[in-house]
């Protein structure tokens, strides 16, 4: 018996094939075979009711950390992508700053086969830029490509070597995958742990000026201009930032850059009263740098919206502010919080959203999905657009608990989640 699905109803919104109309997509063996008004189908297929709902290509998050190996108490592959397919998405990027670090072809392959027998999400690997992520020297790239990685990074450190950095440029163009980079220069920020301001001073607290970032930035935009590599750039937080982005994607500079939900919503004074669930890195910064990212987001120079899911426990997070590790939980917000206070606030429209949260990681990183046209893997997320619900993380399917945004309500949460024409999670 063929395997069949039937999304009747749904307002789809597909920018790929600039669609945005009450249609029907059909599922046919985990591929999509139709979207139309008025589908029929076989007798045997499954039909999946959507009126009042949205129906869009699969969430795609290019930029998340599930821990395993080394620090299996905090996420787990499984756990993880447990939490992306309860927030939507049908695909994640693992990063690499796990112990021992991915930065061979075995620790690729053990990813990927973690991420089949979860059975849930998509999980694509990231690999290391250099090996041990020390910076030094360059990882086995074409290796870790053959064994599945689909991007490299040293996330959580940056590569503060340019040859390094400028050789990982050239090098990854064999192998057409993005080099993504944390922009941070350390000799000016190593010391901070938060938003260097008014804030951190009158808090005591040692900061990171905006300047570690804007000069990291610019370093990287330099080096892909120079090599015709494809740089992409994590979590931008700083106005200066995103318009040296801008700037470079107007001269044809190979660019792509992420924005992250908090970095959207949250400026530095979520860190009063020394909240370390507050404690990002890059850290929350003022109200004109969150509207120079929003600005961003809205005109695509920064093309992607991802969610840096850091997992961290409790006692870990409890510590001291400066002894507290950097990071929040984001899958099983990200959807909920950008449709409340980014489209809600008419930063960007609904289409938009769908653009960057799915077409475009998908175009980014040349993974299966971000679209409905026919042919296309079968990943589809369904949400209601105004269920109002109020964030617990207690009921989260991570296994980490650390957000800022407990308690806050929401309007907009997904109720089913679709990887290759199964239902992997529904509400």
């Amino acid at each position: 018996m063929s395997r069949k699905m039937l999304l009747s109803g749904g307002r789809v919104v597909d920018p790929s094939q600039s669609l945005d109309a009450e249609l029907d997509v059909l599922l046919v063996e985990g591929a999509v075979a139709s979207v139309g008004a008025s589908l029929t189908s076989a007798e045997d297929a499954e039909v999946v009711d959507c009126s009042g709902l949205v129906v869009t290509p699969g969430l795609i998050d290019v930029h998340v950390h599930f821990r395993e190996p080394g620090e299996e108490h905090k996420e787990t592959i499984a756990t993880g992508a447990a939490s992306a397919v309860a927030g939507g998405f049908t695909a994640v990027c693992t990063m690499p700053n796990t112990d021992p670090p991915i930065d061979d072809p075995a620790a690729v392959g053990f990813i990927v086969a973690a991420g089949r027998a979860a059975g849930l999400s998509r999980v694509y690997p990231v690999g290391c830029i250099s090996v041990g992520r020390g910076g030094e020297r360059l990882a086995l790239v074409g290796e870790m490509v053959e064994a599945g990685a689909v991007a490299i990074t040293d996330d959580g450190s940056p590569v503060m070597n340019s040859g390094l950095m400028r050789l990982a440029l050239e090098y990854a163009q064999a192998f057409d995958i993005p080099v993504a980079d944390h922009p941070e220069d350390l000799g000016v920020s190593a010391t901070g742990h938060m938003n260097e301001g008014i804030i951190s001073a009158r808090l005591g607290i040692a900061g990171k000026p905006n300047a570690s970032e804007d000069i990291h930035i610019v370093r990287d935009l330099l080096l892909a201009e120079l090599t015709g590599g494809h740089i992409h750039l994590q979590h931008v937080s700083t106005r200066f930032g995103v318009e040296a982005i801008r700037q470079a994607k107007a001269r044809g500079v190979r660019v792509t850059a992420e924005a992250s939900p908090h970095h959207l919503i949250l400026t530095h004074q979520a860190v009063e009263g020394f909240r370390t669930e507050a404690k990002m890195n890059p850290p929350l910064r003022t109200q004109e740098d969150v509207d120079a990212v929003r600005a961003g987001v809205a005109d695509g120079t920064l093309d992607t919206i991802a969610t840096d899911h850091a997992p961290h426990h409790y006692d870990e997070k409890e510590a001291a502010f400066a002894d507290a590790p950097n990071g929040i939980v984001g899958l099983e917000t990200s959807l909920g919080l950008v449709l409340t206070h980014v489209v809600g606030e008419g930063v960007i429209d609904l289409s938009t959203m769908v653009e960057r949260m799915s077409c475009q990681p998908a175009r980014a990183f040349r993974l299966p999905g971000g679209t409905l046209v026919e042919g296309a893997v079968g990943d589809v997320t369904i949400f209601d657009p105004n269920e109002t619900w109020t964030v617990e993380a207690a009921r989260f399917a991570s296994k980490s608990r650390n957000t800022p945004f407990e308690g806050w309500e929401l309007t907009g949460r997904p109720r089913r989640t679709i990887v290759d024409g199964r239902t992997v999670w529904s509400a």
